[in-house]
């Protein structure tokens, strides 16, 4: 039930709904179609790429030979051309297109055109965006790819977990590098609650669901300007967001602390050419499908993106800090997480 449904959602020619996860997913990827010390290209983690994405301290950097394409230093966003030219320069036998912190929609046809000309797979990592193409409001590389992975627990709302997509000529490759390959036994348990994600997923309010948290995300990012706040890229197409808090005298590390304290969870996140460490970068970043899942719409993500402005501003002020928290609260109360 959970393949038929998930290649009906897709539109896929095969799924293994058997990964434990993103990493392994990809590791599975990796294993089913390269030997170690291939050629890859992808997305720098600074950039908005995934430490499965080839960093040096991750297994991908240490079993395959991984070159990266960035974000251009000015608009924040990825240039084709320049992909392309490192894709002819390095001759990669595998090109991956995906991301953990980018806003904006990726040119999966692009990414195919530029690995058919050196002969090398492709493979999408769709694991933050995997909700908002099931929802239909974000293109699809499924059509394009050879391999496309994502986790089942972010925007698909499914339970942790990760699936597997590809086209039919690589299907025994992928199911051997799962099991035996990768792991043992399968988690049954799991396999049956992204069946019941999928067939949610597969509901038209789903498509509402995928709108609204776009429409809730770019509301968020517009207010965030308006109190000052630079967005990397200038906004976002999808879900998400990266802040960068260089012009506020604080990083990372610190905002996140600060909004933890008042109820806002986020995530401290690296920017592009970021000059601080990863463990406290520059930026934060946040995303909207878990307020948008309580029923909050553009009014509400607005409200927040001032609290979150307020907090920072007030980081040192307990009781501003304690006036912010009991507004939060205040609107989790209205909102309370739907029961199913």
């Amino acid at each position: 039930m959970a393949i038929d449904r998930a290649r009906e959602l897709f539109g896929a020619e095969h799924v293994n709904v058997q990964a434990l996860s993103g990493s392994p997913a990809n590791a599975a990827v990796y294993f089913a179609l390269l030997k170690p010390g291939d050629k890859v290209l992808g997305l720098k983690l600074d950039h908005g790429g995934h430490l499965s994405h080839g960093h040096p301290v991750n297994f991908s950097g240490i079993l395959y030979d991984f070159v990266q394409y960035e974000v251009d230093k000015e608009s924040g966003v990825i240039d084709m051309e320049k992909v392309r030219e490192i894709a002819l320069r390095e001759k990669p036998k595998m090109i991956l297109a995906g991301f953990s912190a980018y806003s904006r929609s990726l040119d999966w046809k692009r990414f195919k055109e530029i690995a058919d000309e050196v002969d090398a797979y492709t493979f999408a990592d769709i694991a933050h965006i995997a909700g908002l193409i099931a929802g239909k409001q974000l293109e699809s590389p499924v059509p394009f790819f050879d391999v496309v992975t994502t986790t089942t627990h972010k925007t698909l709302r499914g339970p942790r977990g990760a699936i597997i997509l590809c086209k039919a000529e690589y299907a025994k490759q992928i199911d051997r590098a799962v099991f035996p390959g990768m792991q043992g036994g399968p988690h049954d348990n799991v396999t049956a609650a992204k069946a019941v994600a999928f067939g949610e997923a597969l509901k038209p309010e789903f498509c509402e669901y995928s709108k609204q948290v776009i429409l809730n995300a770019q509301a968020m990012a517009d207010e965030l300007i308006n109190r000052g706040f630079e967005i990397v890229s200038g906004g976002t197409d999808n879900h998400l967001m990266v802040v960068n808090l260089a012009n506020k005298g604080l990083a990372g590390k610190e905002a996140e602390v600060v909004l933890d304290r008042v109820g806002i969870s986020t995530s401290r996140s690296t920017i592009p050419f970021d000059p601080n460490p990863p463990m406290n970068p520059s930026g934060l970043r946040l995303g909207t499908p878990a307020i948008t899942t309580r029923g909050m719409k553009e009014g509400e993500a607005r409200k927040i993106a001032g609290w979150i402005a307020d907090a920072i501003a007030s980081r040192g002020n307990d009781n501003e800090l304690a006036l912010i928290k009991e507004k939060v609260k205040e609107l989790c109360e209205q909102f309370p997480i739907p029961s199913k």
